[in-house]
């Protein structure tokens, strides 16, 4: 299967090698390039997202599962694990009640798609409450000791999403055996390839 690519690959020699390493650098430098651009029109660290997560507090959880923490979509039934999610950050643009932000807590690791139930701004700040739709109170005590997210800790407000197509991501978090298959693939598809 492998024999006449690998034959290939020895045909090519030196050079070639050399010029289909570089065809793959830039492949992903132009990747990261229109990462970072995208990052600058959209005004966000992170534009495009994927619900990965969905644990949220229960007071009922405590006594019926002896947790607090449940696992439920707290977000359902806008967003679902594996949803993509494309994010804007208005510069100068206050979030209003009912905008559905993507926050991060510092120290935090993963992103929280929560909506906006309270807003209140000053003449140098907006600070923000929220909650999922799917949660039975606020998001104060994910904040870490913070009673409101400020600005700073908004990585941007949902525009848009695509359904499910961020399994693709959670199945390579999951498996990271896949990840480096996947990678291991697209990097042998790109040294055996033929220019045209």
């Amino acid at each position: 299967m492998f024999a006449a690519d690998i034959a290939r690959l020895r045909k090519l020699g030196f050079q070639g090698l050399l010029f289909q390493a570089l065809n793959f650098l830039t492949v992903v430098s132009s990747g990261l390039m229109m990462w970072k651009g995208l990052c600058l029109v959209t005004n966000s660290e992170s534009p495009i997202v994927v619900v990965l997560s969905y644990v949220h507090r229960d007071s009922t959880a405590l006594m019926l599962y002896g947790t607090d923490w449940l696992d439920r979509g707290s977000m359902e039934p806008a967003f679902y694990r594996g949803d993509i999610l494309f994010l804007w950050n208005p510069p100068n643009v206050p979030y209003e009640v009912g905008d559905i932000t993507v926050y991060k807590i510092p120290g935090g690791d993963i992103p929280i798609v929560h909506r906006v139930i309270e807003s209140h701004l000053s003449n140098t700040t907006q600070l923000l409450l929220t909650k999922g739709d799917n949660n039975d109170g606020d998001d104060i005590a994910l904040y870490g000791g913070m009673q409101w997210l400020e600005r700073e800790h908004i990585i941007g407000k949902v525009r848009g999403f695509l359904p499910y197509v961020g399994y693709v991501t959670i199945a390579m978090n999951d498996f990271p055996q896949l990840k480096y298959a996947l990678l291991g693939v697209v990097g042998l598809f790109l040294l055996v390839q033929k220019e045209q």
